[in-house]
This record gives structure tokens, sequence and C-alpha cells, in this order.
């Protein structure tokens, strides 16, 4: 008599980052970019993370998160040839951002596209994370749209992410140029 086990073997987790970061040499908006892990275990998804960022910016030694969002938070996570140190602060960091932080010093702030957001959705939270001219935090980004299409509370008329602008680009120019029209018209002439 022969016994089969019949074991399913775990697929092995995908081992590169889905991140998005401003362009090199452009002064970044209030974020620097955007990151999208596939779940919610920090253990299997910094190590990514870190070790992409290692190899475009220069070597992480600290991240930081706002426990909010993760169940449980590392204390260290092994990273290529270093270990980088996890760190949490609940009321000083947005719960949809994290910190990282390299030798050089230099400083990322990540908005974190929740893991079960659609592919659609994540990509348009990602590109407008990583454009230089983003003025919205991470929380404003993920915050639903009110009904009726109006603008999000904080959200700026004169951002328009390069998916929905006007071709020519010149959308975000001219809405400012309007505002600049309105506001001349209505000061006072002085006699």
């Amino acid at each position: 008599m022969t016994t089969v086990l019949d074991r399913v073997t775990p697929a092995a987790p995908d081992s590169t980052a889905r991140l998005c970061l401003t362009p090199s040499g452009v002064r970044p908006g209030r974020l620097d970019g955007a990151w999208w892990p596939r779940s919610r275990d920090l253990l299997l998804e910094l190590p990514a993370l870190a070790a992409d960022i290692d190899e475009r910016w220069g070597r992480v030694t600290r991240i930081t998160v706002n426990p909010a969002q993760w169940p449980v938070i590392p204390r260290r996570i092994p990273v290529t040839g270093h270990t980088v140190h996890v760190g949490w602060f609940a009321a000083e960091q947005d719960e949809h951002t994290c910190a990282v932080f390299s030798y050089a010093p230099l400083r990322l702030n990540l908005l974190v596209v929740p893991p079960e957001t659609d592919a659609v959705d994540a990509a348009r939270l990602m590109a407008a994370a990583a454009a230089p001219a983003n003025t919205m935090g991470a929380s404003d980004l993920l915050a639903p749209e009110p009904a009726g299409g109006a603008p999000r509370p904080g959200a700026r008329s004169d951002f328009l992410p390069s998916a929905v602008a006007p071709p020519g680009g010149a959308g975000a120019v001219g809405l400012r140029a309007d505002v600049a029209r309105d506001r001349a018209a209505s000061w006072p002439v002085s006699v």
C-alpha cells in the first residue's frame, strides 16, 4: 500500500514592490509617491519595498508606519545585505502613509494604497500621489468622492492628473488664469 500526500504548495510571494515615485529631478508635491502592498503583513511586504528603494535611492535604514492599518509591526526586517528598523507613530503620522529613511539622510513620504483596492483605482491613486503638482495628503486622496461629482473637501480645482487633463496640458494653467482674472476684476481701483 502506498500513501500519497496531496499538499498544496503556497505560491511564492511576488518579490517586487508596487511602487510609484515622483520623477527624479522634479520637486515632489506633498507626497513623494505611493506604495500598493499586496497584503497587510509587513513582514512579507516591507522587504520588497526596502529592496526596491535601495536600488533606486540608496540604502534604507528605517521605515515608519501608522499602526491603524497594520495588525503586526515587526521591529526589524531583513533586506539583502542589511537590516531595516521599523517603527510606528499613531498621532504624528497619517494612517495612510509610510515614511522611508536612508543614510543620505533622505526621507520619502509614501501614500499606502490599501491592498484590497482594485487595479484601476490603485493606478489612479499612485499617479496622483507621485504627481509633482499634488497638494493633497494621503487621507485626502483616499477619501471617497462626494455624490454628484463635487470635489472632495481640501481638493484643489487646479490639480488635474495627466489622465484627466485636457489635450495639450493647458487645463490647470487655464483654470489658474481664470481665477487670477476673476480676482483682478474684483480688486478695488485706487483713485
